[in-house]
């Protein structure tokens, strides 16, 4: 997600909040919006996989791979 697009994100919020927006400045809200969050989630889901945790024997386990583990239980 490039600043402009943060910067656009933000123009619509507060044209919506000051005066409305037409159809397709909604659309065009929606679709950045929709980018964000998917980006956002990517960020997450990249920084989850430098994690780790202890588990309660001692061992340490990354917790993407604990998810896997899990998800095969």
């Amino acid at each position: 997600m490039t600043e402009e697009k943060i910067a656009r994100i933000n123009e619509l919020y507060h044209k919506s909040k000051a005066e409305g927006l037409t159809e397709e400045e909604k659309k065009e809200q929606f679709t950045l919006r929709q980018e964000y969050i998917a980006a956002i989630k990517g960020a997450i889901a990249s920084q989850m996989e430098n994690v780790s945790v202890e588990e309660a024997d001692g061992s340490i386990v990354n917790v993407s791979e604990r998810r896997q583990q899990k998800g095969k239980n």
